[in-house]
């Protein structure tokens, strides 16, 4: 989309101006699913369960794939977590991105999370993984294969993505083996951000009696799945050095991992490049799915 291609993802609100009342109440994430909707975005990918409940906190979750998918199939599966600081943000409304991913071919589960201030670290983590737990469980009986599960996010999700592939304690506590994560893209996220010094950060995390504890980059090792970590080059919200600190400390430690860092995005404009309106800000979709099909794969 030219033009569009220049707008923030705040600055949807003003491009879908038309919508008046709606557009003012409704989250930029949300317009942005809709506008890839009418773009044909959706096209090639189905929602195939909506949410479903998982857990013991009310989270629910929906699972996206290709549309021409059956349930006998095993495709790769990946996990989806949407940003928002911890604060806010709702499975449905990145519908745009579990469509992406479906209509490459995974298995896309996207599931909520508790946030704050309702909960502080690390009840949005245990409730990651218990959405691990039921993809384990569930999600053959949607033509997902549960031996090549993926994690990936955005912002605040990337941080939960990254943690859970990191910290084997979080999925041990929930009755899942560590090693079922093949492979992680953290998009824009926060690995390395102690002492905190942003009012979301101290809120999320300051609270918790062992600080390194909520770091990602304190369990790097050398047995880490595969992670390809995005940065953009004008992210002023999730600082680059998140990921090139942790990039950095995973090759130290002997790890497969990349590192992209875009040149001249922002924050929002990564993981808006997974929608079809914006996809031409940088091939997000492309070099996350190379490297996840790359990982993905079936044990012999």
């Amino acid at each position: 989309m030219k033009r569009g291609t220049k707008l923030g993802l705040g600055a949807l609100l003003a491009a879908l101006g038309g919508f008046g009342a709606y557009a003012a109440t409704t989250s930029p994430p949300l317009l942005l699913s809709q506008l890839d909707a009418v773009m044909g975005g959706g096209k090639g990918a189905a929602l195939v369960a909506e949410a479903v409940p998982f857990g013991d906190h009310g989270q629910t979750l929906d699972v996206w794939r290709a549309a021409d998918a059956r349930d006998g199939d095993k495709r790769p599966v990946l996990i989806f977590w949407h940003g928002g600081g911890w604060v806010k943000g709702a499975r449905a409304d990145y519908a745009f991105a579990g469509r992406a991913f479906a209509r490459q071919g995974f298995v896309v589960v996207v599931p909520d999370y508790r946030k704050v201030p309702q909960v502080r670290f690390p009840a949005f983590i245990e409730d990651g993984a218990d959405a691990v737990a039921w993809t384990r469980d569930n999600i053959a009986r949607f033509g997902g294969d549960p031996d090549t599960i993926g994690f990936s996010g955005h912002s605040a999700g990337a941080h939960t993505a990254v943690l859970l592939a990191l910290d084997p304690r979080w999925l041990t506590a929930a009755g899942v083996d560590p090693g079922i994560v093949k492979a992680v893209v953290g998009l824009s996220g926060p690995y390395d951000f102690y002492p905190f010094t942003t009012k979301r950060s101290i809120d999320a995390m300051a609270d918790y009696p062992q600080p390194d504890v909520t770091q990602p980059i304190t369990f790097a090792r050398a047995d880490a799945p595969p992670m390809l970590l995005i940065t953009s080059s004008n992210d002023t919200t999730v600082r680059p050095r998140n990921a090139i600190n942790l990039h950095a400390r995973l090759k130290q430690e002997g790890a497969v991992a990349e590192l992209i860092n875009y040149r001249g995005l922002d924050h929002e404009e990564v993981v808006m490049a997974l929608s079809k309106p914006f996809r031409g800000k940088g091939p997000v979709l492309a070099d996350s799915t190379r490297f996840l099909k790359q990982h993905l794969k079936r044990p012999e």
